[in-house]
């Protein structure tokens, strides 16, 4: 038995999220599927992280278990091969130690938001971006988001459906910057709260508005209340940039 480390890109846009669910086509089954068909076992593909619905991934890291005598590139290869058709792709495939796990061996993980804030709606980038039809201001979000970073209780920023044992995280880094006609938000941690990434970009979409100040940001996260801070960001401006081990 040979585990494989899996780097892998999505759009998330088909998929009810990476988590296997009875509901609808996920990401884990999709490549559950194709291991299935390249080597006939049934192996459970474990991922670093379990994105929502409609959330993309450049690097998604996962790691599988194969009994067949193969190797890297072949399982790459045969992978892509088997997942034809579906918005899924394999970029690498690794032989590593039997105790790495994809989720727990994971030291951070980085992610990015994209806001498209220009008046015409976007085509070809149009379930790959959040389209707001108003211009923002880059350099107060940035500063505006300067309050997040260190080690504070997120529960402003916390989805009500939650697992975390705590609230408490402690963010590395926050980053907002223009690209072109296009805000990116750039956050790294070692761990999220559920829709803490996407609730960081509502809420300092209304700083870009000139809605909201530095100071209200720093407020909403000291009263530790959800009903403080900004709406959930639509899921389709969300993408796992990369994994860190």
């Amino acid at each position: 038995m040979t585990r494989y480390k899996l780097i892998i890109e999505y759009d998330g846009g088909p998929f009810h999220g990476w988590q296997r669910q009875d509901n609808g086509a996920s990401v884990q089954q999709s490549l559950e599927n194709a291991v299935t068909s390249f080597c006939g076992e049934i192996q459970l593909v474990e991922g670093a992280g379990r994105t929502d619905a409609g959330v993309h991934a450049l690097g998604q890291v996962a790691h599988v278990d194969i009994e067949k005598d193969t190797d890297g590139s072949t399982v790459r290869d045969a992978l892509n091969f088997h997942l034809r058709g579906l918005p899924v792709t394999v970029l690498a495939a690794e032989e590593v130690d039997r105790q790495f796990h994809a989720r727990f061996s994971a030291r951070e993980r980085s992610y990015l938001f994209r806001i498209l804030d220009r008046r015409p709606p976007p085509a070809v980038d149009a379930g790959r971006v959040w389209w707001v039809p108003v211009a923002l201001d880059a350099g107060a979000m940035h500063e505006a988001a300067q309050a997040l970073i260190g080690n504070h209780d997120f529960s402003s920023f916390r989805a009500a459906q939650c697992q975390a044992d705590s609230p408490v995280k402690t963010l590395d880094e926050l980053r907002v910057t223009r690209a072109g006609d296009e805000i990116h938000i750039q956050v790294r941690a070692r761990s999220f709260l559920h829709h803490q990434v996407r609730n960081f970009a509502g809420t300092l979409k209304l700083v870009g508005e000139g809605k909201w100040s530095a100071a209200d940001i720093a407020a909403i996260l000291a009263a530790k209340d959800r009903t403080r801070a900004g709406p959930t960001a639509p899921p389709e401006g969300l993408y796992l940039v990369k994994v860190g081990y």
